[in-house]
């Protein structure tokens, strides 16, 4: 297997304490290329246990996320290639168990992902209740009440869902809320299930439309992606495919954001303009010109700094609760009073008190943010609490008046492939340090 792990193998209990130095000032110019999307690549993963040949997954991201995942099918037995270009091959016809440990399981939650696919294909599985960022709750009841209702004997004991079914039948489901993990584990369990699944309230999210793509070029019947209501017409096996995974949306946005930011002028290429177009309407409103063809955006800020644009989080197609904490960064220097609401996770404000540390004018008011732009942040230590979090102390480090220390990087490595070596290409004064 040829993969190269930038901190210790996931479940190690050994993490390198890994800082991004970033000195502020600079105005990003360039080209920059979205990698592959994390929340894409994880459920096409998982979904990859449903076949009943091996399966090529390409556009695959180098990220701490996607070897934990890795890690995880490797423990059950799963045979996992991993060729250069990052190309991975999933052979599930090697897997000896059916059981995610806690050791991997906490480090992330979409471990969670698996129990629909080895439920359906192998009639069994043993799943570790997930951990992952403190942002919020995210229970998995959607899940285990879905399984449930497609026939599976499910108990939970001893921090383990297990789970038990001859084979699966289909079902109308109508979820309380709207879930992607939730969306996703019931999408991939009723492809095997006898009959037709309905899923209503479904998520929408393109990464959702992205793998039943996937479970589609593997033979399954799924119809309805990307609107609120998917069926599946469960089949009898579905076979091996070669597959690449959609661009990020969220590190696309994060780009374009910090090129809005310094006043650059930057391009993203091999992206996806219509997967984040509530954050492109939100850019403009800042005053940045924006250009989109088949798979680039170009933003341009021509030097002027940001006009306050005011946020509130919604699932798919509103603006995505994973970009409101770089937004949150980009209102702290711009120009006027911007208000953000988080209407998606009661706990995803973690990173307004280390951009107050930077001299940001921002107060709370339950889930919403009130920001008073400033012309300048000042450079301090500062600490990542979450993925999104550490992207938005990132972002205000390019704008800091002197060096601004990042520690605790490991959440960034989480959903951002190279993330310095992509910012030095732009422009920016930024390295990793230990």
């Amino acid at each position: 297997m040829h993969f190269r792990f930038r901190h210790s193998r996931p479940g190690s209990g050994r993490i390198r304490v890994d800082k991004l130095a970033i000195t502020g000032g600079a105005r990003l110019e360039g080209e920059v290329r979205a990698s592959g999307a994390k929340n894409a690549t994880l459920p096409i993963l998982a979904g990859a246990l449903l076949a009943d040949s091996s399966v090529t997954i390409g556009n695959v991201p180098h990220l701490n996320d996607v070897t934990t995942m890795i890690a995880l099918l490797a423990r059950m037995g799963v045979e996992v290639t991993v060729h250069d270009g990052m190309r991975v091959e999933v052979n599930p016809g090697s897997i000896q168990h059916y059981r995610a440990p806690y050791e991997l399981v906490k480090t992330m939650r979409a471990s969670i992902l698996v129990l629909g696919p080895l439920l359906s294909r192998f009639g069994e599985a043993e799943v570790s209740l997930p951990g992952g960022c403190a942002i919020g709750a995210r229970p998995v009841d959607l899940h285990v009440a879905g399984l449930r209702a497609m026939g599976a004997d499910i108990t939970i004991e001893d921090g383990f869902i297990r789970a038990r079914a001859d084979r699966l039948n289909g079902v109308h489901l109508v979820l309380d809320i709207v879930t992607v993990t939730g969306t996703e584990n019931l999408m991939m369990a009723a492809t095997l299930a006898d009959g037709v699944t309905v899923i209503e309230n479904a998520a929408r999210e393109p990464e959702v439309v992205d793998l039943a793509d996937f479970l589609n070029s593997m033979g399954a019947m799924v119809r309805g992606a990307g609107t609120n209501r998917i069926e599946i017409e469960g089949v009898s096996s579905l076979s091996g495919t070669d597959y690449d995974v959609m661009p990020d949306r969220i590190e696309t946005g994060t780009f374009l954001v910090a090129a809005a930011m310094t006043g650059g002028r930057i391009r993203v290429k091999r992206t996806r303009p219509s997967a984040i177009e509530a954050v492109l309407a939100k850019l403009r409103d800042a005053g940045a010109s924006v250009d989109t063809g088949d798979d680039w955006i170009e933003l341009d800020m021509s030097c002027s700094r940001p006009r306050s644009v005011d946020i509130s989080t919604a699932p798919y197609p509103g603006f995505p609760t994973d970009m409101q904490a770089q937004f949150t960064a980009m209102n702290s220097i711009a120009d006027g009073v911007a208000t953000i609401t988080e209407n998606v996770f009661e706990n995803r404000f973690m990173h307004v008190h280390e951009l107050q540390r930077m001299g940001a004018k921002i107060k709370i008011a339950g889930h919403t943010a009130v920001i008073q732009g400033i012309d300048r942040l000042t450079a301090v230590p500062v600490m990542a609490t979450d993925l999104r979090a550490s992207a938005s102390l990132v972002l205000a480090g390019l704008v800091a008046d002197g060096e601004t220390l990042v520690d605790r990087i490991y959440h960034i490595d989480r959903g951002y492939e190279c993330i310095e070596e992509k910012f030095q290409l732009l422009g920016a004064t930024i390295k990793r340090v230990v």
